[in-house]
């Protein structure tokens, strides 16, 4: 699976490199569509960077709304550790109090061959 890992990456890398070569001209980005001339919301930057901050925005973006999703089940798998904990504890103090007592005990379990 390692490999297979790597392979990707490194695909990735050539593909992110062909990118750069091919738009590494300087274009304006701006913000403000009514305004295009002389306006202090436009940078320029070589594409090739600006479609790398997008894609970047993108995965930024996608994992913070997975995160917020996902919520509930962290949530809840919080909660169950805490009640699988809490008899965990109850099934020890019950196990130390039977041990602690004189009763007679049921006989052990036999396993028939």
């Amino acid at each position: 699976m390692g490999v297979l890992k790597k392979l990707v990456w490194v695909l990735m890398a050539a593909v992110a490199v062909a990118l750069a070569v091919a738009n590494r001209h300087n274009v304006f980005f701006v913000l403000d569509p009514t305004t295009v001339e002389d306006t202090p919301l436009a940078i320029e930057a070589p594409l090739y960077l600006l479609i790398f901050i997008a894609l970047g925005a993108g995965v930024l973006i996608g994992s913070c709304a997975t995160w917020l999703r996902q919520g509930k089940w962290r949530r809840r798998a919080r909660e169950q550790t805490g009640e699988a904990e809490r008899l965990q504890r109850e099934a020890d103090r019950l196990t130390s109090q039977l041990e602690h007592t004189d009763q007679p005990r049921l006989p052990e379990p036999t396993t028939s061959e």
